[in-house]
């Protein structure tokens, strides 16, 4: 798996900000753990709910997007502002061991875990060895 952006340690705007809606893209920060039976990716997306994360699988990339509704308090006006308001966007190219039809998804208190299982065929072989 490799990652399609630089590394970051802050919530940062992504290198092409232009939308059509006129918002900021930010790109997630994400941990990623592999082991024997497969990844997984660890996404922090404050804001958004599971019902506004759109995930696809297309040609070995796997994009995740969050969309974050705005938030304006109520009958008051904002003097300053330090969070940017923003949806979010990750990309990263897959390699052609993973199994496609189990990949899972769980969203909860804004981050969000991406399992992804290896393929049966993928996964390492134990060769017993036996005395003669």
């Amino acid at each position: 798996m490799t990652n399609d952006v630089t590394h970051t340690a802050d919530k940062t705007p992504a290198e092409t900000p232009e939308t059509t809606t006129g918002r900021r893209i930010y790109r997630p920060l994400t941990d990623i753990v592999e082991t024997a039976d497969g990844v997984t990716l660890t996404l922090e997306m404050p804001g958004v709910a599971a019902e506004d994360v759109d995930i696809t699988l297309e040609k070995r990339v796997l994009t995740i997007k969050g969309k974050v509704h705005a938030t304006q308090p109520e009958k008051l006006q904002l003097a300053y502002s330090e969070y940017g308001e923003g949806d979010f966007e990750r990309a990263f190219t897959m390699s052609d061991d993973f199994d496609p039809d189990k990949i899972g998804a769980q969203v909860s208190n804004g981050v969000l875990t991406l399992t992804l299982p290896r393929a049966a065929e993928a996964q390492p072989k134990k060769i017993t060895v036996t005395a003669s």
